[in-house]
């Protein structure tokens, strides 16, 4: 009998789909836009810093569904991951590949963050980017480089999600579960 988890799967979805074409409109439209309208580098970064500010929130709670969705996913689904022959593989790979969007995403804030207070024309932010100097043109490729890896990474998890939902077929789940489980228990002929 089949059991529906159609929240923590939508949870895990919806919040991926943000997160991946979030990231991925703002690598393309938000900066393309502001290299087109922004006359010097200060107010394209101005321009660029205050867009990718604005998705913050929604970013966050867009990772933190798909975290939350992903958690009960693989609790209502732990037996299969422990049975079923290529589902932890591809849970752990998953795994990682999420750890990595994740550490790609607050170091594009963490680079983003210091753009932001560099380029700014208000006084006080300025004064707390003396107080902290960094080589923008440095933070600037960097920062480029890391908000396309936040796409990448988490286009790999779409890809990944797919592969899951191939093994949850009827036709995928008994013969891996009897190959899972002939590999732990040795049987004799």
């Amino acid at each position: 009998m089949s059991e529906r988890n159609t929240l923590i799967r939508s949870l895990h979805d919806v919040g991926l789909a943000a997160w991946f074409g979030g990231s991925l409109m703002g690598a393309v439209g938000l900066n393309g836009a502001a290299q087109d309208e922004g006359g010097t580098a200060a107010s394209r970064d101005r321009i660029s810093s205050s867009g990718w500010a604005k998705w913050v929130p929604v970013n966050a709670a867009a990772i933190g569904a798909h975290l939350y969705g992903g958690g009960g996913l693989l609790a209502v689904n732990a037996h299969r991951v422990a049975t079923q022959k290529g589902v932890a593989a591809s849970t752990t790979a998953k795994t990682v590949v999420t750890a990595a969007a994740l550490a790609a995403t607050a170091y594009a804030r963490v680079l983003g963050k210091k753009v932001e207070l560099a380029s700014s024309s208000d006084i006080e932010a300025a004064e707390r980017a003396q107080q902290h100097p960094i080589d923008l043109d440095k933070a600037r490729r960097q920062l480029a480089c890391v908000q396309w890896a936040v796409p990448a990474l988490t286009g790999c998890l779409v890809v990944l999600n797919a592969l899951h939902g191939e093994q949850q077929r009827p036709s995928e789940q008994l013969p891996g579960m009897w190959q899972g489980l002939r590999s732990v228990v040795p049987f004799t002929r």
